[in-house]
């Protein structure tokens, strides 16, 4: 027998509202049981899910782990402006002249995560 992902757990300091922008950034629902000041929220996906949990001390460095994300009707500058106008904040631009490259946003957590290119950028 082996073991799955069941969640990805992100601490944080608000779980409702990081959830919420998760949820949009992925076009997944929260759980139908979650609401605002819920100490634990999840977001639901096809795989694992995201639990979002509320702790007492902030972040205080870089992620050693953070998600990579990948557009999939949109390409990947289309995606970085949506995500920024949700909220999220640009930490580097990884992008290279000849279009390859990848951006790193922050969500309003500032937990750090990338936008590669979408699959028909790519050539998948």
């Amino acid at each position: 027998m082996t073991s799955v992902i069941r969640h990805v757990t992100i601490d944080c300091a608000d779980a409702h509202r990081l959830a919420s922008f998760w949820s949009l950034v992925l076009d997944r629902p929260l759980h139908d049981e979650d609401e605002p000041g819920d100490p634990m929220v999840l977001v639901r996906t096809d795989g694992a899910g995201l639990l979002f949990i509320t702790v007492p001390e902030p972040k205080a460095v870089k992620n050693r782990v953070h998600l990579d994300v990948q557009p999939q009707d949109r390409t990947r500058d289309e995606e970085v402006e949506r995500l920024l106008a949700l909220g999220a904040a640009l930490v580097d631009d990884r992008r290279n002249p000849d279009g390859t490259g990848w951006v790193v946003l922050g969500d309003p957590e500032g937990n750090e995560f990338c936008v590669e290119r979408s699959a028909a950028e790519r050539g998948d």
